[in-house]
This record gives C-alpha cells, sequence and structure tokens, in this order.
C-alpha cells in the first residue's frame, strides 16, 4: 500500500467521524471493514494525530490507563 492509499484512509476516518459523531476506534472498525481488511491492517494506515486521539479515547473509556497531566 502506498502513502496516497494512507492519506486517503486517514481522510476517510475524518469524515467518517464528523458525519456519524461516532469515535474514532469506531471509525477505524467501520472504514477498515469498508476496505476489506481487518482492525489490525487499518492500524497501519492510521496517521499520528489519529493514534493520538484514539488514545484519549481508550483513556476517557478506561481501556487504557491514564498518564499524568498537567492541569492546564
Amino acid at each position: 500500500m502506498t502513502e496516497d492509499f494512507k492519506k486517503k484512509f486517514c481522510i476517510e476516518v475524518m469524515q467518517y467521524v464528523e458525519e456519524s459523531q461516532d469515535s474514532y476506534i469506531d471509525a477505524v472498525l467501520a472504514i477498515s471493514a469498508r476496505f476489506g481488511f481487518g482492525p489490525e491492517m487499518g492500524a497501519k494506515f492510521i496517521s499520528k494525530p489519529i493514534i493520538e486521539k484514539i488514545k484519549i479515547e481508550g483513556e476517557d473509556i478506561n481501556l487504557l490507563p491514564k498518564l499524568s497531566q498537567l492541569p492546564f
């Protein structure tokens, strides 16, 4: 897969989140299914900003341990 596909995949994920108001986790699952592969493969195509948003979602729903953050 190429960089163009990675960009397309990330754009599709972002559009899905905007249109459906769903989480980034659900968006990656849905877009991976749309392209015909599993979430393990889809995880290889997401960008660092999307990864960070997924980490924050995971912490919010207690799937990942919360990291210490400074109160800003």
